[in-house]
């Protein structure tokens, strides 16, 4: 997922649940942040076309932990996407170069609410 500093802040737009959440928490390394930042972008771009991808969330903390959140319709998108080849491709990368640690966590949205100031 990318972090998309130029964008204006905004939550993903979603449907009304029941659909997935993909949290990919990560710590990087100070390896080719520009080749993962290249990268994240591209996988951004592919998820898209993901059968059942609704959308994503990212955010970076000053001291670089990273947060993406992929919204998927169901776990087949998921699946979809864990085994596409660009994104098995990126997580080897990653597991040898750009990152320290990461976790991942999948959870069914039962509820969601969404506030938007006039």
């Amino acid at each position: 997922m990318s972090d998309q500093t130029d964008a204006p802040a905004s939550p993903a737009c979603l449907p009304e649940p029941p659909y997935y959440a993909v949290v990919f928490t990560s710590v990087p390394t100070d390896t080719d942040p520009d080749g993962y930042q290249r990268t994240a972008e591209h996988l951004s771009r592919l998820v898209r076309e993901v059968p059942g991808f609704l959308g994503e969330d990212a955010a970076r903390t000053p001291g670089g932990l990273a947060v993406s959140v992929a919204y998927f319709r169901d776990l087949a998108g998921i699946e979809r996407w864990r085994d596409h080849p660009a994104h098995l491709a990126a997580k080897r990368r990653g597991r040898e170069r750009w990152f320290e640690r990461y976790a991942i966590h999948v959870a069914r949205v039962e509820h969601a609410h969404v506030f938007a100031r006039e």
